[in-house]
């Protein structure tokens, strides 16, 4: 059986990314809903910044809480992709609990701009080394992660 393609492997890792993030970029999908709000961004920016500041569940943990851990652990992928190795304080991306409208406006900006850039780490670098490409892999786990739980907080503050 012949091997899969770079180009193909990358645009796979994309493609559960894009989903991810963004929802399906087809009438298919890889393990979501196969409509656009399915997606990160769509489960979220129809919330007020009062239902993204409640503390949900057994953990209290509020949707701008695992917005903002994401956005940090996005930013801290794409840079560990790209060989930035360097520590991080995991302890600083779970800072935010409560936001007020211009943060919440601000912090979902930032969830885009850090997409986009884990996005050009993976389609750059995700294959330079066993490094690049297992933190291309961890980066979407941990997303569809967070993309679940902060469905299920919607969820549950939307009623």
């Amino acid at each position: 059986m012949p091997a899969l393609a770079d180009t193909t492997i990358t645009a796979q890792l994309l493609g559960v990314l894009q989903e991810a993030l963004d929802g399906p970029a087809h009438e298919w999908s890889y393990f979501s809903d196969p409509q656009p709000e399915a997606g990160l961004l769509g489960s979220v920016t129809t919330l007020t910044p009062a239902q993204a500041s409640e503390p949900v569940g057994p953990s209290g943990t509020s949707i701008a809480a695992h917005l903002h851990h994401l956005a940090f652990s996005l930013a801290a992928s794409a840079a560990w992709i790209r060989g930035d190795h360097r520590a991080v304080n995991w302890s600083e991306s779970w800072r935010v609990h409560t936001v007020t409208a211009a943060e919440w406006a601000a912090l979902l900006e930032r969830t885009r701009t850090v997409g986009s850039e884990l996005r050009q780490a993976i389609a750059q670098r995700a294959l330079a080394t066993e490094d690049a490409f297992g933190g291309s892999v961890g980066a979407l786990a941990h997303a569809v992660y967070h993309l679940a739980a902060i469905r299920q907080k919607a969820a549950a503050v939307r009623g």
